[in-house]
């Protein structure tokens, strides 16, 4: 999937306004247990929203976020506070649920 252009991550920050946090990071961190929830809710809704609960300092979430891009094949839309709005479209073209736009 190519990367996302900043037109396309507002779209889906804006998509991801109302939606609550569907993962939370806590002390233990990234694990393969919270690794499995982030694929499935993905998989599931295509745009979630990640909390992060101990890790409040900006370098720790921006790390944080890289890893869950290498590991899960997402993109992050952007962070905002201490919520990452992160997006990986269904490989199913007739699951998708959401369109991104093409300018």
């Amino acid at each position: 999937m190519e990367n996302l252009k900043s037109y396309q991550k507002k779209y889906l920050r804006g998509l991801a306004h109302d939606l609550k946090p569907i993962v939370f990071i806590g002390q233990k961190g990234i694990t393969q247990t919270l690794l499995d929830s982030l694929n499935q809710a993905l998989s599931d809704h295509e745009l979630i929203k990640i909390k992060f609960i101990e890790f409040k300092e900006k370098e720790y979430k921006k790390q944080f976020v890289a890893e869950i891009e290498a590991k899960t094949g997402c993109m992050a839309a952007g962070i905002v506070g201490h919520t990452a709005i992160v997006f990986r479209r269904h490989p199913d073209t007739e699951k998708r649920k959401i369109i991104l736009p093409k300018k």
